[in-house]
């Protein structure tokens, strides 16, 4: 069942290898070693990607990203938050997440006080439901008709 343990697991088993460079992040939606399929599971560990892919491409450093003529401008002390700067930044550079609720508790209470697992499989069920995907090009399908049917063919070939 997807919950706060799997969720960890998968964040930790994702950005470990992604930090020393691996570039795939196996087993989404998959839970018990891969014997269980979740579309839940799916949609949090889609959002953990996501983070992760984040988190890999680091923080660019630069006297823009730093921020340096806005804090000269501003000074010690003063309101950055309000800052043009700061909300530019904060939107590209600060994750923003579909399905993590950063709310405060009692507005997170007012909405339902709905916890991962529960986001995750309404917007799974929503996705099921709603999504229409862009039909596949012009020939498409027929060339992996092709490559299937080759393939076969190779098997029972071997077989024999």
């Amino acid at each position: 069942m997807p919950d706060a343990q799997a969720a960890h697991e998968k964040t930790i088993t994702g950005l470990l290898p992604a930090l020393a460079g691996a570039n795939l992040i196996y087993g989404l939606g998959m839970l018990e070693l891969g014997i269980t399929f979740s579309f839940e599971q799916l949609v949090m560990d889609n959002e953990i990607a996501k983070m992760i892919k984040r988190a890999v491409q680091g923080i660019p450093v630069r006297d823009e990203t730093l921020a340096v003529d806005v804090i000269n401008q501003v000074g010690a002390g003063g309101d950055f938050l309000l800052q043009e700067h700061t909300f530019r930044y904060m939107k590209t550079l600060h994750s923003q997440p579909k399905l993590l609720d950063r709310r405060r508790r009692e507005f997170w209470q007012e909405g339902g006080a709905k916890d991962l697992t529960e986001r995750a499989r309404e917007e799974a069920r929503y996705i099921l439901e709603n999504h229409k995907p862009d039909p596949l090009p012009s020939g498409v399908a027929q060339e992996l008709r092709s490559i299937v049917l080759e393939a076969e063919k190779e098997l029972v070939t071997r077989e024999r």
